[in-house]
């Protein structure tokens, strides 16, 4: 049985490296398509955060000893127009623009799909653990029923059409996303220097992954996903049901304090965490500042990025809803509604972190969805990283509803968003209620995608207790 096996394993690794390296090659076809496809053009894929384009101007800009934030072209980081900006003006003879920047984003690519495979396999190995330790050895064991889940999410990420959509339109969404998926590897692996500055960079770079702090509190605190604590001292009280009275009060101490119980909160790697976290700050700060002492300074620069994400002064279209609302409503009224748009996620973040602290990874997938859907300028890249980490709770989410209907949603909107563009834009056949119809339609598919992915994996854990509740009842 086992040179079996071992041929499986290698049968296995080969069929995913294959897709890994199938998926770069049509990614650098799609490259070297005439201006790739006028992606880049796209107000699904560029925004005024994420267009490289705009990178590329402040960049400009820096080169004739003015401010990068001159105007209103560019709105991200200094440090990401230091990394990128000088590639942006090599040219290489006979080879597509940009080219250089392609590469980078194609090497992004395949890291964050490598980072969400191991992070799949960590999870999957506490999975498995917790099913063998709640006695669910049928579950555990049965070959069919447990999915390599890491390899699974690294592939829905790689093949994504948003991803590599984001990836040839010259976005730089995937630089944002192996920041955030950087800070969750590290976390689950309680690797705090890791986390914490996978957390710096992701939040310096986007804000929005700034609630990501409570995921990664649990998941340095608690560890990776697992099922209720309830459920594990359940299962050792009916253990300690079948022993004499007499060992039962000693037992029970016993079982409480055992190091197989899981979600015993540790509060030095989260100490570690913060530190580390302070550190990073600081760094990035003292970097920030030198790149932009002469052009206004650390208050010039929060106001021309962060300021610009939280005032939604750009309202040039997007896959959002955002654009569309403040275009009509009164300016009076202007402050109360960003208050309320970007209030609606921090509302979420309590909530959903007491519900799900026993799962902080799931709990990261949900709150990346909703700042996705929220914030002031998202594109397809942000739905690729939610859709990716999705990936790692096949097995818990396999009885998830609208599965199909979430599917055709996406696709349809996909199709029907650059038509819509265009009757309203080129044609002039349309308006911009076209448009903000795909964008109201999309929006909606997120809000059903989280409800029903949380009721699925609540329904998953109130399946782990099924037996438990039904053994100690036979034993009452």
């Amino acid at each position: 049985m086992e040179p079996k096996e071992q041929s499986k394993e290698k049968k296995e690794k080969l069929w995913f490296w294959n897709w890994v390296i199938a998926s770069v090659i049509f990614r650098l076809v799609l490259i070297y398509f005439p201006k790739n496809l006028n992606l880049a053009s796209r107000p699904e894929v560029s925004t005024p955060l994420t267009s490289l384009r705009r990178l590329a101007e402040g960049y400009w800009l820096k080169q004739l000893s003015m401010s990068p934030y001159a105007g209103s072209m560019y709105h991200g980081s200094p440090l990401l127009l230091s990394l990128l900006g000088p590639l942006t003006v090599k040219r290489i003879e006979g080879q597509p623009d940009h080219l250089l920047c392609s590469l980078v984003f194609v090497i992004a690519d395949i890291v964050n799909a490598m980072l969400i495979r191991a992070t799949g396999q960590n999870l999957q190995m506490e999975y498995t653990r917790s099913l063998k330790l709640l006695d669910h050895v049928k579950l555990s064991e049965k070959p069919g029923k447990i999915i390599p889940s890491g390899d699974i999410a690294a592939l829905v990420y790689l093949w994504n059409p948003f991803t590599i959509v984001a990836c040839v339109g010259l976005s730089t969404s995937p630089i944002e996303n192996l920041a955030i998926i950087l800070s969750l590897y590290g976390a689950c692996k309680r690797q705090a220097p890791l986390a914490a500055f996978g957390w710096v960079i992701a939040t310096h770079l986007s804000l929005y992954p700034a609630i990501l702090i409570i995921p990664m509190i649990l998941l340095l605190g608690y560890g990776t996903d697992t099922p209720p604590r309830k459920l594990f001292l359940q299962r050792r009280n009916v253990e300690v049901g079948d022993n004499p009275p007499n060992d039962r009060c000693c037992e029970r101490e016993e079982v409480v304090h055992r190091s197989e119980v899981p979600h015993v909160f540790s509060w030095r790697p989260v100490i570690h965490f913060f530190c580390w976290t302070s550190l990073w700050s600081v760094y990035v700060l003292v970097l920030c500042g030198i790149s932009v002492k002469q052009y206004g300074g650390l208050w010039e620069l929060f106001k021309r990025t962060y300021g610009f994400m939280l005032t939604v002064q750009d309202l040039s279209p997007n896959i959002g809803v955002l654009w569309y609302f403040f275009a009509e409503v009164f300016d009076f009224f202007r402050n109360f509604f960003l208050i309320v748009f970007h209030g609606n996620i921090l509302f979420m973040m309590l909530p959903l972190a007491i519900r799900l602290k026993h799962r902080p990874c799931f709990l990261a997938f949900v709150y990346i969805a909703i700042s996705s859907m929220l914030k002031s300028y998202p594109s397809v890249g942000d739905s690729a990283l939610y859709l990716g980490l999705l990936g790692l709770f096949v097995n818990e989410l396999a009885d998830m509803q609208f599965s199909f209907f979430l599917f055709c949603g996406y696709v349809g909107v996909s199709l029907l968003s650059p038509v819509m563009h265009n009757l309203w834009i080129w044609r002039g056949t349309g308006n911009a209620n076209f448009y903000f119809a795909t964008a109201m339609a999309y929006a909606c598919l997120q809000i059903i995608l989280v409800v029903e992915s949380v009721s699925a994996m609540l329904n998953h854990d109130r399946k782990l207790r099924k037996p438990l509740t039904e053994l100690q009842d036979g034993k009452n």
